[in-house]
């Protein structure tokens, strides 16, 4: 990779399009009933970013989403969640005029220097931009993974677990994720609950690792005690889910291939 580019992009090929189609209005009404997030922003020029969750308040899929020019709705979603997410949203519709199609559709990821087109993706200032059309642009292959591990934001599969995850525990309203204010959606009351009546003892932490293991390694104390799961790491970077009262100290897993020290944990969870 040269040394001089400093705008780099990735070919998010693990990445689908859900497509909305028919009456817009009522693609606005069904959206705002379910997801976390207000999606009146949603335009063909910004992003906004939510998820749908159970009735109790667990993660079911998250996505990026954007309207059309002609005002129908766009679902930036893991592939691996994509069909599961048309048949929960299709359960939803009962008799409502629009359409919920897995539509293939190209989803690049750029960032380093403004590239002049595209869709600011609103997690994280520096996570960058969505792509959705097959122009081509001038930058270096970029290790998309990587960089959004160095920023500390969680991935559907890996990091964000269908019928387990909380999003409040998982850092959505630092993600620009949740909206307290929307009103009714699936799942609102327990999210509610969590940030209103109780403190999270529980939470995912970005960390540095001596060592790798798998997604989803349990973590636990010197003493032996369960600490928590490391989710995705790589080079050093990874995230975890940690219980806060016992991420004081040094972490391992069961073989003691992964190391995170007491230092790092003070610094990541304070």
């Amino acid at each position: 990779m040269a040394s001089n580019h400093v705008l780099f992009s990735s070919d998010l090929a693990d990445r689908s399009v859900i497509a909305f189609g028919g009456d817009a209005d009522e693609q606005v009404d069904f959206l705002q009933s379910l997801v976390t997030n207000d999606i009146s922003g949603a335009a063909p020029d910004h992003l906004v970013y939510a998820a749908l969750l159970t009735p109790q308040g667990k993660y079911l899929g998250d996505f990026l989403i954007w309207r059309t020019p002609d005002g129908d709705f766009r679902l930036d979603v893991a592939t691996i969640l994509a069909a599961d997410l048309v048949k929960r949203f299709t359960m939803y519709r009962l008799r409502r005029p629009i359409e919920i199609n897995h539509a293939p559709h190209n989803v690049i990821a750029v960032w380093g220097d403004d590239p002049g087109k595209g869709l600011r993706d609103p997690r994280h200032p520096d996570l960058g931009w969505r792509i959705y059309d097959d122009e081509g642009i001038d930058a270096a292959s970029g290790d998309y993974d990587l960089h959004r591990l160095k920023l500390g934001v969680p991935e559907s599969g890996s990091d964000l677990i269908v019928n387990d995850t909380y999003v409040l525990e998982a850092g959505f309203e630092r993600l620009a994720g949740v909206d307290f204010r929307k009103g009714c959606y699936v799942g609102q009351e327990i999210v509610a609950r969590m940030k209103h009546k109780t403190e999270l003892k529980k939470g995912l932490v970005s960390i540095s690792i001596t060592g790798s293991a798998p997604a989803q390694t349990p973590l636990i104390t010197k003493e032996g005690k369960p600490a928590g799961t490391l989710h995705s790491n790589r080079d050093g970077i990874g995230l975890a889910h940690l219980r806060f009262d016992r991420a004081v100290d040094t972490l391992t897993d069961s073989e003691e291939t992964v190391l995170i020290r007491s230092e790092q944990l003070k610094q990541n969870t304070e």
